[in-house]
């Protein structure tokens, strides 16, 4: 006999790599210590944090495979900032600068300050 467990559509979080996931905590780790804990969830431009993984996944293009600063994965700190970014999409709607699209079938993408729409 089983027991039963309704977690029919749910994430299955038993997908998830544990090693991945412990080196993004240890830069969490580091950001707690140099910015304090969550300081993150003040607020941060959807546009600065997905700037910042691109830079760090470029380092790690570039051949780097620890971060100069705190000598951890470039990929792990990545992953960091896309996870604020997902986080500031859905809870800061305020901070989400992204220059968005109002169809795909637009001839010329103009992103100057005033056409951004936020939130």
């Amino acid at each position: 006999m089983k027991g039963s467990k309704l977690d029919e559509g749910k994430p299955p979080m038993a997908l998830l790599d544990g090693y991945a996931l412990s080196e993004v905590a240890k830069v969490l780790e580091h950001g707690k210590k140099k910015y304090g804990a969550h300081n993150w969830k003040e607020g941060i431009e959807v546009s600065r944090l997905i700037s910042a993984a691109l830079r760090h996944i470029f380092a790690f293009l570039d051949g780097k495979d620890k971060d100069e600063e705190s000598s951890l994965s470039p990929l792990a700190h990545a992953m960091c900032e896309l996870m604020f970014a997902i986080w500031m999409v859905k809870n800061r709607p305020d901070l989400d600068d992204r220059c968005k699209r109002s169809s795909l079938y637009i001839e010329k993408l103009d992103c100057s300050p005033e056409n951004i729409m936020i939130g």
